[in-house]
């Protein structure tokens, strides 16, 4: 891992973290679901300040990426990181530069006092869920998640 850095995204890396969310959404067979735009990452991510990137580079090229936010949990009394997305190309896997952005987003965890760090990862995900197990991690297989989109909550005034 010579010549290799994480560090903190910056407003100008915009174009770099799309570029990046794109080929995560290539690799999950969803990248007719990215409806993301450099000015929204640069505005949502470094003007409003509700996430963080972290940005994996080999020889100064950004090779993957971090994205994740505080959450709370009432029942520790404590905010935790909610790990969004985690990337790293697929022709730079296999070199730990996975495992070292997961080990600096748990250190940022640690460093805050966070009582938790927690994801998602899709079911049929085998490679991330084996790297998720090998870092310690615990299945919650009794939690669902659900989400409302943009239409659900545009409808929620109607329905209450």
């Amino acid at each position: 891992m010579d010549n290799f850095v994480i560090e903190p995204a910056q407003r100008q890396d915009a174009a770099v973290i799309l570029d990046l969310i794109r080929g995560l959404a290539e690799y999950e067979k969803m990248s007719d679901c990215v409806e993301a735009t450099e000015e929204m990452i640069a505005e949502n991510v470094f003007n409003r300040g509700g996430a963080q990137v972290l940005l994996a580079k080999e020889n100064g090229v950004p090779v993957g990426f971090a994205l994740f936010f505080e959450n709370f949990s009432t029942f520790k009394g404590k905010s935790g990181i909610y790990l969004e997305d985690l990337y790293v190309r697929e022709e730079k896997r296999g070199k730990g530069y996975g495992k070292a952005l997961f080990q600096a987003v748990a250190r940022t965890a640690k460093e805050r006092g966070a009582g938790r760090m927690e994801w998602a990862c899709l079911d049929w995900n085998e490679p991330s869920i084996r790297f998720y197990l090998a870092m310690g991690a615990q299945p919650l297989s009794e939690w669902t998640t659900y989400r409302l989109d943009e239409a659900a909550l545009a409808a929620m005034d109607k329905t209450v």
